[in-house]
C-alpha cells in the first residue's frame, strides 16, 4: 500500500481529478482528510470510503478563504495525529476570452482559486509537515501556461497556473533541506466536469494530444500518488505532466 498510514488532504475533492485521488488514496493506505465547497458531495464520498474500509474525514471550504486551510491542517493533526502530504487540486478555468474584453472580477477570481489559495495551503501546511520531520505536497497545475502551451483566450488561467509552477519551484528550493519535497501535476485534457460534456467538444480536445484521447482522472490521480509516495524520494521541484504528450506535441 503506497500511502499506508499517512495522512493526506485532498482539495477539490467532490469531483473530478479530486475525488478519484481521494478514493484511490485511502485504497492505498492513506488517511484522508477532504475538502470542496459542496457539503452534500463530500459526505457521500466519506461514506463511500469508510464503508470500503478506508479512513476519511472532510470539511466543507472555500480555498480562497485562509481559514479554509488552517482547518484543514488542524482537523488532519486532531484526527489522525499529524499531516504527511496533500494536494491540492482545488481550481476553476474561468471565463475564456481575449484579456481586453475580461472583467477584472474574473480575473480576480481565476488567479483567488488556482494561485493565491495555493499561498494559504503552502503557508498552513508546511509547519505541520515540519513538524512531522518531512512529507510531500502536490500541486495541479496544467500544461496551459507552462512550455508552448498557451491557449487563446486562457489569459487568466494561464497566468495562474503558470504562476502556481513558480511558487512550487521555490517552495521546493526553500523546504528541500527539511526533507519536504514539493511538486506541480500538470494534466492534460480531463474527463471532468471542468471540460463540460459534449462530446464534439471533447473528440476535439482529444484530437489535440497525442494519445488521441482525453485522462481519465484516475490517471491524473495515479501521478499525484507517485509524488506523494516513497517512491518519488528523489523528485522535487518538478513540473510534472500527465498531459497524453501535449507537451511534446507544443516543443
Amino acid at each position: 500500500m503506497e500511502l499506508k498510514d499517512k495522512t493526506i488532504i485532498v482539495t477539490g475533492a467532490s469531483s473530478g481529478i479530486g475525488a478519484a485521488a481521494a478514493r484511490l488514496f485511502a485504497a492505498e493506505g492513506a488517511n484522508v482528510v477532504l475538502s470542496a465547497r459542496r457539503q452534500s458531495e463530500l459526505q457521500q464520498l466519506v461514506e463511500e470510503i469508510t464503508q470500503n474500509s478506508g479512513k476519511a474525514v472532510c470539511l466543507a471550504g472555500d480555498v480562497t478563504d485562509e481559514t479554509c486551510a488552517n482547518a484543514l491542517v488542524n482537523m488532519a493533526e486532531q484526527r489522525f495525529g499529524g499531516l504527511d502530504g496533500a494536494l491540492n487540486n482545488a481550481g476553476m478555468m474561468g471565463d475564456m476570452g481575449p484579456v481586453p474584453a475580461m472583467e477584472t472580477d474574473n480575473w480576480q477570481s481565476v488567479l483567488a482559486t488556482n494561485l493565491t489559495s495555493a499561498f494559504f495551503a503552502a503557508k498552513a501546511q508546511l509547519p505541520a509537515l515540519s513538524k512531522r520531520g518531512g512529507g510531500s505536497l502536490v500541486f495541479t497545475s496544467s500544461f496551459v501556461g507552462f512550455s508552448n502551451g498557451g491557449m487563446p483566450g486562457m489569459g487568466a488561467y494561464a497566468a495562474s497556473k503558470a504562476g502556481l509552477i513558480g511558487l512550487v519551484q521555490s517552495l521546493a528550493s526553500d523546504h528541500a533541506p527539511e526533507g519536504i519535497r514539493i511538486n506541480a501535476v500538470l494534466p492534460g485534457g480531463t474527463k471532468t466536469a471542468m471540460a463540460g460534456d459534449d462530446p464534439t467538444s471533447h473528440d476535439f480536445i482529444a484530437g489535440m494530444h497525442p494519445l488521441k484521447r482525453m485522462a481519465d482522472p484516475r490517471e491524473i490521480a495515479q501521478a499525484a500518488m507517485f509524488l506523494l509516495s516513497d517512491r518519488s524520494s528523489f523528485v522535487t521541484g518538478s513540473p510534472m505532466a500527465v498531459d497524453g504528450g501535449m507537451a511534446v506535441r507544443l516543443l
